[in-house]
């Protein structure tokens, strides 16, 4: 997974500005529903972007700010001490919506066919869903496989720089339909990976 190799220099940067935020009083769950904002006007800014650079820039700085938030909540939470079972469902609920607004409003913004944006969103919802059912059959959560969430968020925003940089075409997509096809095709390898995962800790 991507996301992996940059969790070490994210956390050198993001608790501190987590510390900050939560001694000012902010609560975890505030932030969680935060980043749920910035998703879907992420998503509307793709939909209404019409292939304008500008907007897309716009709805990638979105996408961005969701996923700085979605990753200070926890960390806010475990800091104040105040992890709990209903924060992280909260955190979860969030999360599920927020791929839905970012993905649907590429695919509905016409970057990509509408048939590859449904495999997609499938894809990624079935992938989220096998994480938690692990936890959900004792055998703890489980986040393997080639895409995790926040590797599809990097992908994005990488996608939305570049269409900003360069929105060319290369096969009849831009970078923006292109992260999809690449979102369709990995959540359903990663799906796959988790459900062997899971069937052998079941076999055990």
């Amino acid at each position: 997974m991507t996301s992996n190799a940059l969790r070490p220099l994210a956390l050198k940067y993001l608790e501190p500005m987590a510390k900050i935020t939560a001694n000012a009083g902010v609560t975890p769950n505030a932030i969680s529903m935060l980043s749920l904002i910035f998703a879907v006007v992420s998503g509307v800014l793709f939909y209404y972007s019409d292939a304008n650079p500008i907007i897309v820039m716009a709805a990638g700085l979105m996408v961005a700010l969701n996923s700085l938030l979605d990753a200070m909540d926890g960390i806010m939470a475990r800091y104040l001490s105040v992890a709990s079972a209903k924060g992280d469902f909260l955190d979860h609920v969030i999360d599920r919506y927020a791929d839905v607004f970012i993905i649907c409003g590429i695919f509905f913004g016409g970057y990509v066919d509408w048939m590859i944006g449904v495999v997609a969103i499938v894809g990624v919802q079935i992938t989220s869903y096998l994480g938690t059912q692990a936890q959900a059959l004792n055998l703890g959560r489980y986040y393997g496989g080639i895409i995790g969430r926040a590797d599809r968020l990097i992908f994005i925003m990488l996608a939305s720089l570049i269409y900003v940089i360069s929105p060319v075409q290369v096969y009849g997509l831009s970078s923006l339909g292109w992260v999809i096809v690449i979102i369709a095709v990995g959540s359903h390898i990663t799906a796959f990976q988790r459900i062997a995962h899971i069937w052998k800790q079941l076999s055990l």
